[in-house]
């Protein structure tokens, strides 16, 4: 006969907001441990979003203010500058501070400055959430829709933890798509 487990210690909704983010970003790493540098870039498709050089040398997004029909297929370059993009506009409205403007989060480029950016993102949400009590969860969200307050700053982290598996599932589609692709 098997002991049972033992019940699981009750969490503050804070806990487990924070215990649901690490468990996404444990499979997101998964994927960022593994990307190449030749990753970022690789197109999937002839139809699809990247990140260009412009003139001055800086790194800038494929962009519509209406999402095209059909939409493109983003490449991991373009994924993981919206995760950066998202994610820092959202750190500016926790943090109190005024958002960037899309067009002032830039790209750091292919492999290793992106994946430090990403993570840094990480260090500075995991800084926000352990400011965070129960109290502050039911504030109203500042984003990402602003002044509806049958929204609370707890669904804004909910919508940060959904917002990122989705994108870690996109990278890590890509990857694989990329690895079994022929050469």
């Amino acid at each position: 006969m098997s002991t049972p487990a033992p019940a699981p210690v009750p969490l503050t909704r804070t806990g487990l907001l924070r215990w649901q983010f690490e468990l996404t970003w444990s499979l997101f790493e998964y994927h960022l441990e593994r990307l190449e540098p030749e990753d970022f870039l690789w197109e999937p498709a002839a139809h699809c979003w990247t990140v260009r050089r412009s003139p001055e040398g800086t790194w800038v997004p494929d962009w519509a203010d209406t999402e095209p029909d059909p939409v493109p297929v983003p490449t991991v370059a373009w994924v993981s500058w919206h995760i950066g993009w998202w994610w820092s506009v959202t750190l500016d409205h926790a943090r109190g501070r005024r958002p960037r403007e899309r067009t002032d989060v830039t790209w750091p480029g292919a492999g290793a400055p992106t994946v430090r950016w990403l993570r840094g993102l990480r260090t500075e949400w995991l800084a926000v959430l352990d400011d965070l009590t129960d109290a502050d969860l039911d504030a109203t969200a500042p984003f990402p829709w602003p002044g509806d307050p049958a929204y609370t700053v707890a669904h804004m982290l909910a919508w940060v933890n959904a917002e990122l598996m989705k994108n870690a599932a996109e990278i890590g589609h890509l990857r694989l798509l990329r690895a079994a692709a022929p050469s």
